[in-house]
């Protein structure tokens, strides 16, 4: 299986939206925890503060990300898009990025935009691998800061402990003896590395088979054409979650990416739904 499956494919179809896009926010830059400059987008608005993680190798420029910040700005509602270190603008190697370096980007640039806390709580949108760094910021942020910190989630083919289910049993050797592994990418020339830090850091990071104590409302669209990340992994996130409120939305001709105009109108719709 391709790594480059997980990620959010920013160069593939962009949603053909009836209603016009606005202008999105400038891009701003800001140290991260470790001094690297990082990359985001932030609009000023209404409500929880909406937060879109990308997936593997992927970046804000996104279509999905773009839809959900052109949504929010449309509906004068809060938002923040971001790259994490070693993708598109911010600064870094990608080959030193980890779920746990880039969960704490993310928890930090909540911090800089004065959210993630009970009068100004995050609803957090994961798309694959982002699907996993969102529950993980998820539950730092429910321990750290308790539940009326955190609005939603909403899953997008989320991928959670994709290392244990994505790999063989040569690749996980190669990976645990030290080096990176290289698989074909059908969206570029260059091959999807999987480097052995990142895959040390998220076998440490499992969280499928136990309680995940999260009781926030949280919604999981996948497609159940998805080639790349089995449906059935939404129903089995669905039975880990403590949550009372969760709902799997299975699109039975849908791809990985779930990026065509009625994929992103299903998104938006979740959206709407959980912030009214």
């Amino acid at each position: 299986m391709s790594k480059n499956s997980i990620s959010s494919n920013p160069n593939g179809e962009r949603p053909r939206m009836s209603e016009a896009y606005t202008p999105l926010p400038p891009i701003e830059r800001c140290p991260g925890p470790d001094g690297l400059a990082l990359a985001y987008r932030h609009a000023e608005g209404a409500g929880p503060l909406i937060v879109f993680l990308p997936g593997y190798m992927s970046d804000m420029a996104g279509s999905k990300a773009e839809a959900v910040m052109h949504w929010a700005v449309r509906h004068g509602r809060a938002c923040l898009l971001l790259d994490y270190s070693g993708c598109g603008n911010s600064a870094g190697r990608f080959a030193d990025g980890t779920l746990s370096r880039w969960r704490a980007e993310v928890l930090h640039l909540i911090d800089k935009v004065g959210a993630g806390t009970a009068d100004r709580p995050v609803l957090l949108i994961g798309s694959s691998m982002g699907g996993w760094l969102m529950l993980l910021a998820a539950r730092t942020l429910t321990e750290s800061r308790g539940p009326s910190a955190l609005a939603g989630l909403i899953g997008i083919a989320a991928a959670p402990d994709f290392t244990r289910w994505g790999y063989d049993a040569d690749q996980r050797a190669v990976l645990a003896s030290g080096k990176p592994v290289y698989e074909d990418n059908p969206y570029g020339p260059e091959p999807t590395p999987t480097h052995p830090g990142f895959f040390a850091d998220a076998e440490e990071q499992l969280l499928l088979g136990q309680p995940l104590a999260i009781t926030a409302p949280v919604r999981l669209l996948h497609g159940q054409r998805d080639a790349d990340v089995p449906w059935e992994t939404s129903l089995r996130l669905a039975e880990t979650l403590e949550t009372g409120d969760v709902r799997v939305m299975l699109v039975k001709d849908g791809d990985h990416r779930l990026s065509r105009e009625r994929d992103v109108k299903l998104l938006l719709s979740a959206l709407e739904e959980m912030l009214h």
